[in-house]
């Protein structure tokens, strides 16, 4: 490349850096304001896919949310049949790029919940017993959904409405969860299964009997 062709490349990564830092949405934007609550020290990276009723969202402190995240409540702008706090993020939690969460009546992350990128997560979906009416027309029931702190749900798993996941559970990349999943345990697959889980002890002990040993934090 030459000089001239250097020069530009630089300003235009300069300018979109300013432009990414400009846009982030933190405490004490308009944008934050906007929200339920937005903690200290937590942040929006720019740009966002969708924020829709936002004054619904509570987002705890030291929250990370990556680019082009979707964080929607309801079913379009102004809706005012939704809960005060239909979507609720922890303190401490990490949601990578293009995550998208869609509450119509309860979804809540507990504290330190990490997401991979393009993870879903919906408390609603479709029913399809009436033959005669489009797919899309026929919603059906609200059903909350739980993550418990200090879980991580992996890249691209999609986290189905009714989902009560436990505490520091690990969801594979690619899962699709339904049901209730309990704490200390390794889920995967579609329909997602427990691979793996903590037996006090003895470790953590996989469907085949092998067992992995309790690490205790340095």
């Amino acid at each position: 490349m030459n000089r001239v062709g250097r020069v530009v490349n630089a300003v235009v990564h300069a300018a979109w850096h300013g432009i990414d830092r400009a846009g982030e949405i933190v405490p004490g934007t308009r944008a934050a304001e906007a929200f339920g609550t937005f903690g200290a020290g937590s942040s929006i990276g720019f740009p966002p896919a969708t924020l829709l009723n936002t004054g619904s969202i509570h987002v705890g402190e030291d929250t990370l949310i990556g680019r082009q995240v979707t964080l929607s409540v309801g079913y379009g702008p102004g809706d005012t049949n939704i809960p005060a706090r239909a979507l609720v993020i922890g303190d401490r939690c990490v949601l990578g790029a293009r995550t998208s969460i869609t509450a119509h009546s309860s979804i809540e992350l507990g504290d330190a919940v990490w997401c991979g990128q393009g993870v879903f997560v919906t408390d609603a979906s479709h029913g399809y017993q009436d033959p005669t009416r489009p797919i899309g027309e026929q919603l059906g029931p609200h059903q909350p959904v739980r993550i418990g702190s200090g879980s991580w749900i992996g890249h691209a798993a999609v986290i189905l409405p009714g989902a009560q996941i436990g505490r520091n559970v690990v969801v594979a990349a690619g899962a699709v969860v339904r049901g209730e999943v309990p704490d200390h345990s390794v889920v995967a697959g579609n329909p997602a299964r427990v691979v793996r889980h903590l037996e006090p002890g003895v470790g953590w002990v996989g469907t085949g009997g092998d067992v992995r040993p309790v690490l205790d934090a340095l």
